[in-house]
């Protein structure tokens, strides 16, 4: 009994470890193709009475050949996964491709009908500008028109003023011929006028010259005279002696209408004789002046060289 306990023992590990391997391998497989379409056929595995009653060899060999079977069974499952992803990748790419083929074709009829539009665009506005031309053209021609008739009012309007030119300036040679005689007639009165104008100048400028001339010696004479009066009032009221004799003084009086001796100042001279002089005309206070402005005026500072008379 006890052997035949040891025997199943023997047998029961090397299939635990087989059965271990197998579950393992099922797990692995399992977790890296979960996502795969075809779930991979599991693997079954049949223990029956015999199995458990075979030898450890022929147990050791069965591992083995279920061991390259799941190993094949891998393998294909990879091809199987690689074949998904290059069909997948070719799937994308074909999708990629139309869809850039879309786009292409889209970006073709946004470029078709942005022409369109671009096109449509011109064509309105060479209708709006031919519209205006034609517009611009009707106004032209109705300013032609217009220029026309106003050129034509123009001429009219220029003709009649050439007309009324001419006999404006008919008038006008009527008019300066009757004014050259005028003003011939004029010339020769106002020649006329200036001569005798001038010749009663020239009379009056010989009477003035004259009357100048009797005035001046009018003046001159009443100058001498009130000279003399003045000399003579000096010699008055001069104190005078033999040391004198033959000696002078220049003297510069200033004198007011009255006649009243404002100052006196000596100049050239004796000093004896300038000191005795000018005592003798502010002994005077006053001095003989003409009552006549003008002679006054010329008298007004008198310059005056005196002698002693002894």
């Amino acid at each position: 009994m006890a052997k035949k306990v040891a025997g199943t023992d023997s047998i029961k590990l090397p299939l635990l470890y087989s059965v271990g391997i197998h579950a393992a391998i099922g797990a692995v497989l399992l977790f890296s193709f979960e996502f795969a379409p075809t779930e991979p056929t599991p693997m079954e595995v049949s223990l029956s009475e015999s199995d458990f009653q075979q030898q450890p060899d022929e147990i050791v060999s069965a591992v083995s050949v279920d061991k390259a079977a799941v190993e094949q069974q891998v393998q294909r499952i990879k091809e199987q996964k690689e074949a998904e992803r290059r069909a997948e990748q070719q799937r994308i790419a074909e999708l990629e491709r139309q869809a850039e083929a879309a786009r292409k074709a889209r970006e073709r009829e946004e470029q078709r009908r942005a022409e369109i539009e671009r096109q449509q665009q011109i064509e309105q506005q060479e209708a709006a500008e031919a519209r205006r031309a034609a517009e611009q053209a009707k106004k032209e021609a109705q300013q032609l028109a217009e220029e026309r008739r106003k050129a034509e009012q123009a001429a009219k309007e220029a003709e009649e003023r050439r007309k009324a030119a001419e006999e404006a300036e008919r008038r006008a040679e009527e008019e300066r011929k009757r004014r050259e005689a005028e003003r011939k007639r004029l010339e020769e009165e106002r020649r006329k006028a200036a001569e005798r104008e001038a010749q009663l100048q020239k009379e009056m400028e010989a009477e003035r010259q004259r009357r100048a001339a009797a005035r001046r010696q009018q003046m001159l004479s009443e100058i001498e005279k009130y000279q003399a009066l003045i000399q003579q009032t000096i010699q008055r009221n001069w104190n005078v002696d033999e040391s004198m004799s033959g000696k002078s003084c220049e003297l510069t009086i200033s004198v007011a209408p009255s006649g009243f001796v404002k100052s006196v100042t000596t100049g050239a001279g004796d000093p004896t004789v300038c000191r005795s002089a000018e005592n003798a005309v502010l002994k005077a206070t006053t001095l003989p002046v003409s009552e006549d402005p003008e002679v006054y005026e010329q008298m007004s500072t008198i310059k005056l060289t005196v002698k002693p008379q002894l």
